[in-house]
């Protein structure tokens, strides 16, 4: 018995580049008992609108979702994953309005929560943020082909980011729970402890922080501080960011006793730069739109990056594994909505 045709599926990829469908990789061909598949693992009806940008009147449905799915790689039952992350990102301002056409280029960051994690192999363990896993790549990419060839958002034409961000559309990872001493991002938004759900927001990049050297946990603090606080990432009068700790940071800090609000209470008092800092690189002034700008005139004193503390703020969550003292900073694009979004399908959690 003979194997697949691969000249067939070549001409059939080529089809998908022709039609300028593509995010520069290679397609998978959506045929319609393929994309009936998706859409047979989840309980909603195909011509639901799901999402929309007013400004161009275009508008996402669930079978636009599960074509795009389909393409990007993803197996059936990792569409209500999609349709869930979508949904998350649907509830941020900035992506329901200029957000997938800034200068910035953002990223999706995505965080799956629960026993389709391991149901579905997300990895939230070694290597989190990097390649090798189905589940972590395609979910993300639908997303991108969603934005792309529904929204139309094509770099160089709706698309204008000035240089981007290196793996826009590849943030998606599993936290951690097992390893860390929190409570889940979802179960901390609000989800039942148990079950599957999606949180995402915007990023504008990511930073890792190497802290291998302490066990004094407001050393370690200190360190995400000053990664937090440089004044590059200064726009605006604040800035929001979130740190993914690995397990060794956090239990470190759960060891010391602090909880997720006490970490956000210690680096909202402490993330910032003073006056003159700002002052030396023309950040110092903060005019009446929100926007900072050169003074000069201004009194020493000590800005606050973080506009406060809460979670909206200052997301912390747990992936990678425990090897190393090594950990990401996460620099929002805006507030974040503070939500996660149930996952359901038709085959349960």
């Amino acid at each position: 018995m003979s194997g697949p045709d691969p000249d067939v599926a070549q001409r059939a990829i080529e089809h998908c580049y022709e039609q300028d469908w593509s995010d520069g990789l290679p397609l998978v061909p959506a045929s319609q008992p393929l994309v009936d598949r998706f859409l047979a693992e989840v309980d909603r009806d195909p011509g639901e609108e799901i999402g929309k940008l007013p400004q161009f009147e275009r508008v996402v449905t669930v079978e636009l979702a599960a074509i795009n799915a389909a393409m990007a790689g993803c197996r059936p039952e990792h569409f209500p994953v999609v349709l869930a992350a979508w949904e998350a990102l649907m509830r941020e301002r900035a992506a329901t309005g200029g957000g997938w056409q800034s200068t910035s280029g953002p990223a999706p960051l995505i965080v799956v929560n629960g026993p389709i994690r391991q149901r579905l192999g997300f990895n939230g363990a070694g290597g989190a943020f990097g390649p090798g896993f189905r589940a972590n790549a395609t979910v993300p990419r639908a997303i991108g082909l969603i934005v792309r060839n529904v929204f139309g958002v094509h770099p160089h034409v709706l698309e204008q980011a000035t240089q981007g961000l290196p793996g826009r559309w590849q943030i998606c990872l599993a936290e951690n729970e097992e390893e860390s001493p929190w409570e889940p991002l979802a179960e901390e938004t609000g989800s039942p402890q148990g079950v599957s759900a999606v949180s995402a927001t915007l990023l504008r990049t990511c930073e890792f922080v190497d802290n291998r050297h302490t066990s004094d946990p407001e050393q370690l603090l200190a360190d995400f501080a000053d990664t937090i606080s440089r004044t590059g990432s200064w726009i605006f009068r604040h800035a929001g960011a979130g740190v993914v700790f690995c397990p060794e940071h956090a239990q470190m800090l759960g060891r010391a006793g602090f909880t997720k609000a006490d970490v956000r209470a210690w680096l909202a008092e402490r993330c910032g730069r003073s006056v003159a800092d700002l002052a030396a690189v023309g950040k110092d002034g903060l005019g009446d739109n929100g926007v900072r700008h050169a003074d000069g005139t201004r009194p020493e004193a000590f800005d606050r990056l973080l506009p406060g503390d809460t979670r909206t703020h200052l997301p912390l969550l747990v992936a990678g594994a425990r090897n190393a003292g090594i950990s990401m900073v996460v620099r929002l694009f805006a507030d974040w909505s503070g939500t996660s979004v149930p996952i359901h399908s038709t085959g349960g959690q």
